[in-house]
């Protein structure tokens, strides 16, 4: 484990939380923790070179099929690898395969780069979450076994209190609002061995529980605009996903793209 090592390059595998919805900027485009950390990186390293490879709505036989072997061609020295939970939410979900998948990802991007990054995924408080936390913590605990046997780093954000906070989520229910994204980015900045700018851990002040019509509002909203969409979707196979490229597909000097 290189700690606080110089990096030159950064690729970023996964699903729409690499991606980084719902940081959603002024263009229309989504930024997220994968370009924050980028940017923070490039900004003590000349030449700096980053690729995300993500896409939403990829499961894990998606993002091996899809991504890991040209991750594993860019021979970066950085890689975070991030899937399998978009796996967990469907209804049918083969665990078995889930951990044969990933498994198979971290066999391929570890010796191709110096330092491999895994992550326990953040999640929301709320009683949907809890039909699948059996799944998510039994990925996580696959995350953690392979970590240990590969060398590879581990952000732990399924452990953070202020991560499962719902005002840390957009309004689909399902992504991190810029803040969410912020954090995170900090989460694996200090992970990868970097002095802590803040303390990404902070709770938010206490919340004031908005009234029963407001709530109910909200409700409707979002079952309207996004579940049943996502329902829709999974009824019929597609994905939000299908015939997106990838977010940045080749390794190249980062520019920020708000010079």
């Amino acid at each position: 484990m290189e700690m606080n090592a110089n990096y030159t390059s950064f690729v970023a595998v996964g699903d729409s939380f690499t991606e980084g919805m719902s940081d959603l900027l002024p263009d229309g485009s989504y930024r997220g923790w994968a370009d924050l950390l980028a940017g923070r990186m490039a900004a003590r390293t000349p030449g700096f070179r980053y690729a995300n490879l993500a896409v939403r709505g990829k499961l894990i036989g998606q993002i091996v099929d899809e991504q890991v072997d040209a991750a594993v061609a860019m021979q970066a020295d950085v890689v975070t690898l991030v899937g399998g939970l978009n796996d967990t939410l469907r209804p049918k979900c083969d665990m078995g395969r889930v951990r044969g998948l990933l498994e198979e990802a971290v066999e391929k991007l570890t010796p191709s780069c110096r330092q491999l990054v895994l992550m326990r995924s953040p999640g929301r408080n709320g009683p949907v979450m809890e039909r699948f936390r059996p799944r998510m913590e039994e990925l996580f605990g696959y995350v953690d076994e392979l970590a240990a046997r590969h060398g590879a780093l581990v952000v732990d954000l399924y452990g953070s209190e202020v991560l499962g906070d719902q005002r840390m989520w957009d309004l689909d229910r399902l992504h991190l609002t810029a803040e969410g994204h912020r954090r995170v980015a900090e989460a694996v900045w200090q992970t990868l061995g970097h002095d802590a700018e803040e303390d990404w851990r902070a709770l938010l002040p206490p919340a004031v529980r908005p009234g029963w019509a407001v709530r109910r509002v909200g409700d409707l909203r979002f079952a309207r605009q996004y579940l049943g969409p996502w329902v829709a979707r999974r009824l019929t196979g597609r994905s939000s996903g299908d015939g997106r490229p990838a977010k940045r597909p080749e390794l190249l000097p980062y520019e920020d793209p708000r010079s």
